[in-house]
């Protein structure tokens, strides 16, 4: 064989894979039930046995996406956890993330790092403030959204409602799938739209394991179900005549939204939204570089790092990169460049990350999220590449801190841990880290989205690194970039204000509140300050 048929073998394979890759996200509200609904993918598609729950019973395990010791006290997901499992033909890349308003930031990461969302939305709340935000970044990215209204076992809205509130609030058309058959807490089934038959949900014992499936001719729904049926047929009528049959293009375009409703906690419906990413979610394309380039599918290795993140393997406190494949193939040992400090890195230790748990990766194509371990030398944004030329993928911009801590070792004997500890959290994005003349190096301020950033931090830092930190907040709730470096002394001259140099050399004026910027502005006419907004962003 030839060297020009070797590459064309190696290209068509880049290509075949990269078309089985399903990349995404799933975003919501906090307590809408992503973590469950992870897991019940994971169950369906057979990666797991057995669902555990947050709350459950004293003999379930924990969820498998949420392995920090505080996701599993508190119930909620505060980092993002990668999943990697297998369904049918398909190789689902699943990205779980925070679900508190306070790790927006870490969600923005997740997204930039998918080709499709699937939103998920409470029955009884529907669109809730941190949904709507999420769903602003999709917009922006572009990102094709499928809706699963979540929780229909139990008391909730009405379905025509919930499907009218995405096309008036987010302006969003709604093509339902599925169709529930029975009120919200009176769930019997489904209206499978796409044969007509209604699907029937048999409970398992706690929704532990995967929920069996009897399927009913409409003439049989009618006789089992009664008026539910009827009901579910003629309101999936009313829609299709409204505009709702679905469009593929549509979907992809990010106009419009397939719509499911289930019950994850029970593994109602969870097989439909599986069956739906496999068959229509879109797969990963090329990737426009820092120039605005697409990197196509089958040039050579590139990836760039999207999360970091320590301590998910306590017995080794090693830490983790998440690297989403851009084009061509990851080989384990392959030494690629790092495009940030044109440095080389060694790929040996390279795993597939399923919640906490790791196995091995030999090779990785275009959609998949590879962890590199031991990876201290890579940040968030970094782009890996093999060969040429060079490629550079856009970085991760940094929202708007809004709350401000000083941060001191309890015990000076742990210093050195504490000033690791610090170096490690800003690296990861668990918190921007902060420093000042004023204050000096030896002095670090935290800067946060929110306030549970800081528990996070102080909580790490004292369990990773055994040095527990003392935390005093500072008064300022206003931030602006500052334009002119050689106008620092007049901030920093200020009783209600002060300078800080953020890591990636940004140099922040903080004030105590707008009032006290509008001050300093007034007085000081050439004074030049811009905001600080994420790319995309309205958090």
């Amino acid at each position: 064989m030839t060297a020009d048929s070797t590459l064309g073998v190696a290209t068509s394979e880049v290509i075949r894979e990269a078309s089985r890759r399903r990349t995404f996200a799933v975003i919501s509200h906090p307590d809408a039930g992503k973590s469950t609904l992870t897991e019940a993918l994971a169950l369906h598609a057979r990666a797991i046995s057995s669902a555990g729950a947050v709350h459950g019973k004293a003999n379930r395990q924990g969820v498998v996406s949420d392995w920090m010791e505080m996701e599993q006290a508190r119930g909620i997901s505060i980092t993002s956890a990668a999943l990697q499992f297998s369904y049918g033909d398909a190789v689902i890349n699943l990205v779980d993330t925070p679900g508190h308003a306070d790790f927006s930031e870490d969600t923005y990461r997740v997204l930039s790092a998918v080709d499709s969302a699937v939103m998920l939305l409470d029955a009884a709340k529907g669109l809730e403030p941190q949904t709507l935000k999420l769903f602003d970044v999709c917009r922006y990215r572009g990102i094709p959204v499928i809706t699963f209204i979540n929780k229909w076992d139990r008391p909730g809205r009405d379905a025509l409602e919930l499907c009218e509130e995405l096309q008036n609030r987010i302006g969003l058309q709604p093509m339902p799938l599925t169709w529930p058959v029975g009120d919200a807490g009176h769930f019997r089934g489904v209206l499978d739209r796409e044969d007509g038959n209604f699907v029937r949900f048999q409970r398992t014992a706690g929704g532990a394991t995967a929920a069996p499936e009897i399927r009913f001719t409409p003439e049989q729904a009618e006789q089992e179900e009664g008026e539910d049926w009827v009901r579910a047929y003629e309101e999936s009528e009313l829609l299709a005549e409204s505009g709702g049959e679905f469009d593929l293009e549509k979907y992809h375009n990010a106009t419009a939204t397939p719509v499911l409703f289930g019950a994850a906690v029970t593994n109602f419906g969870v097989r439909h939204l599986l069956d739906l990413l496999t068959k229509l979610a879109p797969q990963p394309e090329p990737r426009l570089d820092a120039e605005e380039k697409p990197r196509p599918l089958e040039a050579p290795f590139s990836a760039f790092v999207f999360k970091v993140q320590t301590g998910m393997d306590a017995a080794h406190r090693d830490q983790v990169a998440f690297a989403r494949v851009c084009s061509g193939t990851f080989e384990r040992g392959m030494v690629v460049t790092n495009a940030t400090t044109n440095k080389p890195f060694a790929t040996k230790y390279a795993q597939q990350v399923f919640g906490q748990q790791r196995s091995t990766v030999d090779t990785a194509y275009p959609g998949d999220v590879v962890g590199l371990i031991n990876a201290s030398a890579l940040r968030v944004g970094d782009t890996l590449y093999d060969g040429k030329p060079t490629v550079k993928f856009p970085g991760l911009p940094s929202f708007a801190p809004s709350h401000f801590t000083v941060a001191w070792p309890k015990d000076l004997s742990r210093v050195k841990h504490f000033r690791k500890g610090i170096e490690q959290l800003g690296a990861e994005g668990v918190v921007q880290l902060l420093r000042s003349d004023r204050r000096g190096d030896g002095v670090p301020v935290l800067a946060a989205v929110g306030p549970m950033q800081f528990e996070v931090a102080a909580h790490r830092l004292a369990v990773e690194f055994k040095s527990a930190a003392r935390l005093e907040p500072l008064p300022y709730s206003t931030v602006r970039r500052l334009v002119d470096p050689a106008q620092r002394s007049i901030v920093d001259g200020g009783r209600q204000s002060e300078v800080l140099i953020r890591d990636d050399g940004a140099v922040l004026a903080l004030f105590a509140n707008d009032m006290a910027m509008r001050v300093m502005m007034r007085m000081n006419e050439g004074l030049l300050l811009e905001p600080l907004v994420a790319e995309g962003s309205s958090m």
